[in-house]
């Protein structure tokens, strides 16, 4: 598939991420640009929403340095669900309309220090096409199945013992991310032969104590796969979900997200074996999806 012979050589793409307080996402957004570049021949960067360098405005003004007579920049946010950043804050931070009124402030009159109101603007005279999220596609069941069965290849436990999977993700408050949630676990759920199950951070339920009560309970489990259906690692899937799980005896949750809410981090009550793999990361697959996404 030659994407590029599709698209103008005035044409650019950003890869658009939240931005993290960790490394790790940095790197990971730099692996899945660098693979995105290699496959599709587009002159790409990555835009971080806040935290992160180089900002949303920024990534515009290195596409401008870099191709010659720009103009068209197609946004694809690296984002598997809909929610308020993809519907409001990313359109925003482009230049372009919210897709809908933001619940955290109505009138869209921020606080001078909301991210939205300390972020540059956008200094652009071409088109901006911003694409949707990635979605619950199919592909998502492969990188899944890989990593279960890369943390299964570790475990202390022969190949009888009882086994549940459980898919986390973030939550929202927006019913995107529950929705995404349980269409993509329905598809999984008609893939696997193992109780399974899927739970959610914060902002909606079933939380993730509640899902292993619950699948535990109903399955006598002796050892249980703790998926994170999240793109990259960060302060949730490095210090959020692994006190959560227990593997954090004594964490203090102090550290600052930038965000208006709190997290319920009670340690779950499970005395088997917690298997919890890496994140989706810069997985081949997710490239093709990004591709993919830009070919439709």
């Amino acid at each position: 598939m030659d994407t590029n012979s599709k698209l103008s050589n005035n044409t650019a793409v950003i890869l658009v991420s939240h931005g993290s307080t960790l490394p790790y996402a940095e790197e990971v957004f730099n692996e899945i640009k660098e693979k995105f570049i290699k496959k599709t021949g587009i002159a790409t960067e990555i835009g971080y929403m806040k935290v992160s360098q180089p900002t949303i405005a920024g990534a515009v003004d290195i596409l401008k340095e870099e191709v010659d007579g720009l103009n068209k920049i197609i946004a694809i946010p690296v984002f598997l669900a809909p929610g308020i950043h993809t519907n409001i804050d990313i359109p925003i931070l482009l230049g372009l309309d919210p897709l809908e009124e933001d619940p955290r402030c109505p009138d869209g009159n921020y606080p001078p220090e909301h991210y939205l109101s300390i972020a540059d603007d956008v200094d652009f005279d071409g088109e901006i096409e911003l694409l949707s999220s990635i979605g619950p596609r199919d592909e998502l069941l492969n990188i899944i199945d890989k990593r279960i069965n890369e943390v299964l290849s570790e475990s202390e436990l022969d190949e009888s013992a009882k086994t549940g999977i459980l898919l986390v993700t973030h939550g929202s408050r927006l019913n995107y991310n529950k929705e995404f949630a349980t269409e993509l676990y329905n598809k999984f759920e008609k893939t696997c032969d193992l109780p399974s199950s899927f739970g959610f951070m914060e902002l909606c339920g079933p939380s993730i104590p509640e899902s292993i009560d619950k699948l535990v309970s109903e399955n006598d489990l002796e050892r249980l796969v703790v998926v994170p259906v999240f793109i990259a690692p960060g302060m949730h899937t490095t210090h959020d979900i692994p006190h959560i799980l227990g593997f954090l005896e004594g964490h203090s949750h102090s550290h600052d997200h930038g965000h208006d809410h709190s997290h319920d981090l009670t340690p779950v009550d499970f005395d088997g074996e917690i298997l919890y793999p890496e994140p989706i990361k810069a997985d081949d697959i997710l490239i093709d999806i990004l591709i993919k996404m830009l070919d439709e």
